[in-house]
């Protein structure tokens, strides 16, 4: 069966403040210092990547059903797909950006989050409350800017190099690519198998390039020519 097109959604300029707040119990080093960010007008695919947009456009064999998040691609083969489309992967300002979609809280609708929010697996006491796997695209409400699935199912790849703190970080959005741990990548979002404090709008965390993991997928994004 043939899958869905990729959906873009213009995400429209602005600033914001980026990082984890004085407020939020979880936000940890790593978010630091929350610092203002000023982000260009461009376009974010409404979803993660399936694994049927993936079969389409790169021959990937799979046995996945098609409107699930591709997982299992490393960094380097979500690039190339992105590059079949003259898109590229967000940066981890425009990710977060997008993520909030104008909110300032916790999660980019509220500080609590509930099963029927987004899919993940445990609370914050450990006791399951999801499915315990990925479920097809588009299961939960879109955010504000109405894109699926930034947070949880599948953790999402981003452009920038792992940096531990934002001392230094980039103030226009673009990905920062210089110095901190070179062959790793930002990953956001949270996935289907974490505790709600994974899920946040500012959580980060990395990945090594070569990961091939089940709970790792990506979206793509692309410029708007000025």
């Amino acid at each position: 069966m043939k899958s869905r097109p990729i959906r873009f959604l213009t995400i429209p300029g602005g600033r914001f403040w980026m990082g984890g707040s004085e407020h939020d119990k979880f936000a940890g080093s790593v978010e630091m210092p929350r610092h203002e960010v000023e982000i260009a007008t461009f376009e974010m695919s409404a979803h993660p990547v399936t694994f049927g947009q993936l079969h389409e456009l790169l021959s990937e064999a799979n046995a996945q059903p098609s409107d699930f998040p591709a997982t299992r691609i490393d960094f380097h083969q979500a690039c190339a797909f992105a590059g079949k489309l003259a898109a590229r992967l967000p940066t981890e300002a425009e990710w977060e950006y997008a993520c909030r979609a104008g909110s300032s809280s916790v999660f980019p609708h509220g500080a609590n989050l509930q099963p029927d929010d987004a899919n993940f697996l445990y609370d914050e006491f450990g006791e399951p409350v999801g499915s315990g796997m990925a479920t097809p695209i588009g299961s939960f409400p879109p955010n504000n800017f109405g894109l699926y699935d930034m947070i949880g199912n599948v953790c999402e790849w981003t452009a920038d190099v792992w940096h531990p703190a934002y001392q230094n970080a980039p103030a226009d959005g673009s990905a920062w690519l210089s110095g901190g741990r070179q062959g790793c990548r930002v990953i956001r979002g949270g996935a289907w198998d974490h505790l709600p404090r994974l899920l946040r709008a500012s959580w980060r965390d990395w990945a090594p390039e070569s990961a091939r993991w089940d709970n790792l997928g990506f979206r793509v994004a692309r410029d708007i020519p000025r």
